[in-house]
């Protein structure tokens, strides 16, 4: 169940760090309209693919999305946007991801 949830986790963040890039390059980088429109219909994908998790709490399930997040937008813009992360960058990266691994897996009664 662990890797189904952050495979979800990973294609919700790349669709919202997807969807948000492309309406950033037409709203301040001037690329055509199009742009706008697939960047909002995959952020409306984005919206729907979280809701495939086994959480029973959406709070949780965000909550612990966001650590993932944090990573995924550092990798992102590393790769897409050739904006090196540095070791700050990756050591808050790291205590996010510990935070949400915190979040979703310890032990409740």
């Amino acid at each position: 169940m662990m890797l189904i949830s952050i495979l979800i986790f990973m294609i919700a963040g790349l669709a919202e760090i997807g969807g948000g890039y492309l309406i950033w390059l037409w709203l301040r980088e001037s690329k055509p309209a199009w742009y706008g429109l697939i960047g909002a219909l995959i952020l409306i994908v984005y919206g729907i693919i979280p809701t495939f998790q086994k959480f029973p709490s959406f709070g949780r399930v965000y909550a612990a999305y966001g650590g993932l997040f944090i990573v995924l937008a550092l990798l992102w813009g590393w790769l897409v946007d050739r904006r090196n992360p540095d070791l700050y960058d990756w050591i808050g990266a790291a205590i996010c991801m510990i935070g949400a691994s915190i979040i979703l897996w310890a032990p409740r009664s």
